[in-house]
């Protein structure tokens, strides 16, 4: 009985290394932009922000996780990875993916945590002129709408970008393994 629990515990392991391999979670881990296209679906908007002004200043998780504290900045990661993966690995993401309110939040934040040498604390005047001046509730996004990611409308919208191509994901040994298997 010892055994077959000794046997049992081994696969386990054995399968849940091989899946944390296959899906690249480590990248996660960082903060480099190329995590972001671990999933294809995501592809439009790195080769999107890889062309925009904030390419050169920011990565995705510097406007899409929150940087208030580090707890929350890995519980948000945390949460929002998993729902992702669940997303992709399902099959069941939209055709025009578009932001939850949870991140809605966190990007106005960091927005504004990112350019608060631009805005007043007198309610969003600008230093070089009134625009701001009567804008309370808008988002930062409704009137830069194609700052961060230009014009992108579904995952069809940048069909031949160049984007970074994760390595191999079945091993050598496992390609070695069914192909002497199917001989």
């Amino acid at each position: 009985m010892k055994v077959y629990f000794s046997i049992l515990g081994g696969i386990f392991v054995g399968l849940s290394l091989f899946g944390i391999y296959v899906s690249n979670v480590t990248s996660y881990l960082s903060d480099d932009p190329k995590a972001c296209v671990n999933c294809h679906v995501m592809t439009p908007f790195f080769a999107t922000w890889s062309h925009s002004s904030h390419r050169e200043r920011a990565t995705c998780n510097d406007c899409h996780v929150p940087h208030d504290n580090k707890i929350r900045s890995l519980w948000f990661k945390m949460n929002d990875g998993i729902r992702h993966s669940t997303i992709f690995t399902l099959g069941t993401y939209p055709q025009v993916i578009r932001i939850r309110e949870a991140g809605t939040n966190v990007v106005q934040e960091n927005c504004v945590r990112c350019h608060s040498h631009q805005i007043s604390a007198l309610g969003f005047i600008s230093e070089n002129d009134k625009i701001h001046s009567n804008i309370s509730s808008r988002l930062c996004w409704d009137c830069h709408r194609e700052v961060p990611h230009g014009r992108i409308s579904s995952q069809a919208s940048t069909p031949y970008a160049r984007v970074p191509v994760n390595k191999e994901i079945v091993p050598q040994w496992l390609k070695k393994q069914l192909k002497m298997s199917n001989q």
